[in-house]
């Protein structure tokens, strides 16, 4: 099917995107941007200037991503391992960069009717940041596009943790831990992804193979897209040839043909 451009796209970007199936576009494309150390140290830069180089990226990726159509972004923006065991001189810069981030994006995110999520533990991030982070969330709450879902201050194990304390927790409110009920979509619906479909591709910059703790449960049958572009140099025509990828690949979920492929989880939003 002959895709019709669409508006916003550069002449690269709509050259990809003519090649592409407008009907097998991914729904949810959650995206491990790595590689910003890296672009700095071959620069003879400070770690900071791949943070703040990053920036672009995202902005292109993030434009690029809601002209076309995709639903659902996530990016992993900041892990509760960075939080942990980097220096502080560097998670102060980093969170100083996500405040001016999201103070200078709203307008673009509102042009582009992208709406802003977040994921993650929320509640150990500094207070002035916690308030720019819903200040943006309120900002772009009634637009209806694209939904951007941050993770910020995230862990895959730290959220099915949480999610079985705030089973448990329910269960005692309702008589006890004999009433507890756990299968895959009670554990689903517990998560902080619990308003997002699970993601149907993946992709990680910097040529590292391995899902650094992210989205660990939602990512069960999702695509892998590896590519060696570092995260600062990604733009939105290297999210085009990622999804040109994709639509060479055949999901079977663990089937042999069309007729095993299990139904999506059921997504529930609440707008």
């Amino acid at each position: 099917m002959q895709a019709t451009t669409p508006a916003g796209l550069d002449r690269k970007e709509a050259a990809i995107f003519s090649q592409l199936d407008p009907a097998r576009l991914p729904k949810h494309i959650a995206i491990i941007m790595d590689g910003n150390g890296r672009w700095a140290r071959r620069r003879h830069m400070p770690r900071v200037a791949g943070h703040r180089a990053g920036v672009t990226s995202v902005r292109s990726t993030v434009e690029t991503a809601a002209r076309i159509g995709i639903p659902w972004l996530t990016l992993y923006a900041f892990s509760e391992e960075n939080w942990k065991k980097r220096p502080k001189g560097e998670v102060g810069f980093l969170m100083k960069l996500l405040s001016r981030f999201l103070k200078m994006e709203v307008p673009t995110l509102n042009q582009n009717n992208i709406k802003l999520e977040y994921i993650g533990r929320r509640h150990e991030l500094p207070e002035d940041v916690n308030e720019r982070m819903e200040w943006a969330r309120e900002e772009t709450a009634k637009n209806t596009g694209m939904v951007l879902t941050l993770a910020l201050n995230y862990s895959a194990r730290s959220e099915i943790v949480d999610a079985f304390k705030s089973m448990a927790e329910k269960a005692v409110r309702n008589g006890g831990l004999s009433h507890l009920h756990v299968d895959e979509e009670a554990v689903s619906q517990h998560l902080y992804t619990r308003n997002l479909p699970d993601p149907d591709f993946l992709i990680r910059t910097s040529g590292e193979m391995r899902l650094s703790n992210f989205l660990l449960w939602q990512c069960a049958y999702a695509e892998i897209y590896v590519t060696d572009t570092l995260w600062p140099d990604f733009r939105g025509t290297h999210l085009l040839e990622a999804i040109a990828e994709y639509q060479k690949r055949e999901r079977r979920f663990g089937g042999l043909n069309d007729k095993h492929v299990p139904e999506p989880r059921p997504h529930k939003v609440k707008r």
